[in-house]
């Protein structure tokens, strides 16, 4: 198989277990949401915890789906850095002092993004998810 072959498997692999475990996670937390509201006239604490849960769900899943797109770009920026530097005529021991910064600013500028971006989901889905538990159990109820 080839390389590309392989990281395409392992990508789907990975991926794919991430999504089923995140499925069983979310069927559990609506399980419990539901033991919880049928067995007493609760208030609206269950559906807060179950919406938080499920929006921390939703936004690691978003955030690593937007890791997924980041690397690739993340290292065609860094490739296309260092050839520059390299044009400009820089010896390699300083190359390679100013590829380390280059990383670490350029993995600090994506993982700050990722975590706002997760976050905003992450609080998102949370509304929206508190929103309608609330108003299914005004429906049931």
């Amino acid at each position: 198989m080839g390389k590309r072959r392989t990281w395409v498997f392992l990508f789907v692999f990975v991926y794919g277990l991430l999504l089923c475990s995140s499925w069983k996670f979310l069927h559990k937390i609506l399980f419990w949401y539901k033991s919880n509201t049928s067995s007493s006239q609760s208030s609206g604490w269950p559906a807060l915890y179950a919406s938080v849960l499920l929006g921390a769900v939703f936004g690691l899943l978003s955030m690593a789906a937007a890791l997924a797109v980041a690397v690739p770009a993340m290292v065609m920026t860094w490739i296309t850095v260092l050839v520059l530097l390299t044009f400009c005529g820089k010896p390699r021991r300083a190359l390679v002092l100013e590829g380390r910064k280059i990383t670490a600013d350029i993995t600090g500028f994506v993982m700050k993004i990722l975590l706002k971006e997760g976050n905003i989901v992450a609080a998102v889905c949370a509304v929206v998810g508190y929103l309608a538990l609330v108003r299914r159990g005004a429906e049931d109820g």
